[in-house]
This record gives C-alpha cells, sequence and structure tokens, in this order.
C-alpha cells in the first residue's frame, strides 16, 4: 500500500463497488497513466479487490511515461498480479497477451503542465487514444477514455448544471486548447470506433476530484491551497474568486469511474462528480478554515503567466443519467472531504512548493 494514498480511503472504494467489482474477476485490466494520481488509486484498489473482494484475481498492466509522475509516482513497487511497464502511449504497443479492459487514464490534466507540455498534451489525447482504440479493437476489450469537464468550456446559465447532452463552448485557439479540444478530439475517436467498428467504449468526464495523493507541485487549487496553509502563508486565489466549482472527493469519484469501466452502456459518455455544492474560491476558502480550523488569510490576485487564461465561471455536473444507469451516487460532502484531504496534506507535505 502506497503510504502517499490512505489505506482507509481505499477500503472505501473497495467495498462501495458491491457486486460491480466482479467484473473484473479473472480478467486482464491494462491502466494507462498508471503513475499518475488517478492511476496510482486505480492500482491500489485492485491490490484491494484482489486481496478481499474479487472471486479470482485480476491482472493489470500499468503504463507510464512517467513525464509528469513527480517523486511519488516514479517509486514503483510491483506486487502479484500487478505489473509496471514504461511505456509512452503515443507510441504503438505490441500486446499479444489476453486482454478485458483498457482504462486510459493518460493524460496532462494539470493547467500548469499542459501549458509546459502542449504538444504532448495533445497527442497523448489523440494518437495515444487512437493506440488504445485500435489495441481494443484487436482484442475485442472494453474501453474508458477519460476525457474532461473542460469540454463543456463556459456554459451558459441555463445548462448548469450541465448534462451530457451539452455540446461544450470551447476556444479552439489560447492557451487551454490544447487540453480541450484534444479531450474532444479524443471522445470523437471513441464515437468512430464505437459506430464504425462495434467497440465497447466509454467517455468519462470527470469534474474536479481532488484527495489525497495530489502532488503537492501539481498547482490546481486543492494542493495549491493546501500547500500556502501548511507552509503558513495566505491563499492566493486567482481572477475575482467568484468563478464556481463543485468538488468530488476522490473516494466518490473512483466508485464512479469503476463503475462505468464495469457496467456503462456501450458508446456512452458519463458525467462524474458531485453535483453539490456549487461554491466559489471565496466559499472555499471558508471551507478550508472551517475544515482546518484555523483563520485563514488570503489575497485575490492576477492570473500568474504560468496559469492559462480563459478559466470557466461555472462547473457543476448533472449526473442524472450516471445514477439511473450505473447507480452512482457521491456520498463524502465536502466538509468531511476537506478535512480528509488537509489531515493527510499536513503530514505529506513540506509547504514549500
Amino acid at each position: 500500500m502506497s503510504e502517499f494514498l490512505l489505506q482507509s480511503d481505499i477500503e472505501e472504494i473497495a467495498t462501495a463497488l458491491g457486486d460491480k467489482a466482479q467484473a473484473f474477476a479473472g480478467k486482464t485490466v491494462m491502466l494507462t497513466g498508471g503513475r499518475g494520481f488517478l492511476g496510482r488509486y486505480f492500482t491500489e484498489v485492485f491490490v484491494r479487490l484482489n486481496a478481499t473482494v474479487l472471486d479470482k484475481p485480476c491482472k493489470v498492466i500499468c503504463l507510464d511515461n512517467l513525464i509528469t509522475a513527480g517523486d511519488e509516482g516514479a517509486k514503483i513497487t510491483e506486487v502479484e498480479n500487478i505489473t509496471f511497464r514504461e511505456h509512452d502511449v503515443i507510441q504503438p504497443l505490441d500486446w499479444e497477451d489476453d486482454l478485458d479492459f483498457i482504462i486510459h487514464a493518460a493524460g496532462i490534466a494539470s493547467p500548469y503542465y499542459y501549458r509546459k507540455y502542449p504538444l504532448e498534451t495533445l497527442e497523448v489525447a489523440i494518437t495515444g487514444t487512437r493506440n488504445m482504440l485500435e489495441l481494443a479493437q484487436r482484442h475485442n476489450a472494453r474501453i474508458s477514455f477519460f476525457s474532461s469537464s473542460e469540454i463543456y468550456g463556459d456554459p451558459d446559465a441555463a445548462h448548469v448544471p450541465t448534462s451530457e447532452s451539452f455540446r461544450g463552448n470551447v476556444a479552439a485557439q489560447g492557451p487551454r486548447a490544447c487540453y480541450d479540444e484534444s479531450k474532444r478530439v479524443g471522445e470523437t475517436l471513441c464515437y468512430i470506433f464505437h459506430e464504425n467498428h462495434g467497440l465497447a467504449t466509454n467517455t468519462i468526464r470527470p469534474f474536479n476530484v481532488f484527495g489525497p495523493g495530489m502532488q503537492e507541485t501539481d498547482y490546481r487549487v486543492m494542493p495549491n491551497f493546501a500547500n500556502r496553509i501548511k507552509g503558513g502563508r495566505p491563499l492566493n486565489v486567482y481572477g475575482s474568486g467568484n468563478q464556481t466549482r463543485t468538488f468530488c472527493y476522490i473516494t466518490d469519484a473512483m466508485n464512479g469511474f469503476l463503475r462505468v469501466i464495469a457496467a456503462g452502456v456501450p458508446g456512452e459518455a458519463y458525467n462524474i462528480g458531485n453535483p453539490k455544492p456549487e461554491i466559489t474560491m471565496l466559499d472555499l476558502v471558508q471551507g478550508m478554515e472551517k475544515a482546518s480550523g484555523g483563520k485563514l488569510d488570503y489575497n485575490v490576485i492576477e492570473y500568474p503567466d504560468s496559469y492559462p487564461a480563459d478559466e470557466p465561471l461555472r462547473r457543476c455536473p448533472d449526473i442524472t443519467k450516471a445514477r439511473r444507469q450505473i447507480g452512482y451516487e457521491p456520498s463524502v460532502d465536502l466538509n468531511d472531504g476537506l478535512k480528509r484531504f488537509l489531515g493527510w496534506a499536513d503530514t505529506v507535505y513540506t509547504g514549500e512548493a
């Protein structure tokens, strides 16, 4: 078990899946982005499922090129039925063994990093996705592609909460385009392979997932705030502070992801997140205060040059489809999630990033 994650969270995820977990019994799963934030959770959950839940263990092949894995992601400890292979999914993969599921979670999701690596961000979501789809086709495997809520762009008020049917409003040019547009093309590839080749594809659109395991140098709002709290420094709120988000704790998100992977309707896209509460970044500061039990100073500042402009003003998922089709229901409220995250960060973060 990685010390970088909470063992109680891994147990909670494995338990919450219920009988859906048996879809993986005796199967072979390929996981791209296996050493990223989500990839490390998938790995540890499969370790736990093999040990305590599955009638027959599953085999997991983790792929990662380690470009943004960080120090913790680069620590590879293989256990029974879990194999790591350093591989860039932009390059074709020669795989002749059994294969039942592909979880294509490779990607560069942090705005700081996709501004630093724009071409790599495009290629992993386009070329990498096509490579994985072709591999799935050769093996008749189910494949789930990790897209993003960013594909919706900045929806108008009439489309918040945002359902999967909303077409989005995204700029083709600009500092976020390499991420947003690459995810949209990745979704289109999944659609083509499903419609034209009958491949069992699913698209997952996560909404602001957070929790233990986020790297201190991720530079998104949750680790950014936690780092500054640990260092005793004022929090920096970008822009006006009135942009809104809903935040989904990692245990709820992983439950939703695994339900889609195991039982999603082929060809469908699913929002996975927590639809409430929708809060401003200034509200989040107050939530951090409540969860940490202390008064926090903060500054409202301009976006730094390293952070891409054109941030969406609102982000809130409609999860009706996931509720009805795969039995997804988030259960961890924001205050509880923040307490778990900050308690973990206090023991892991240095406060110096």
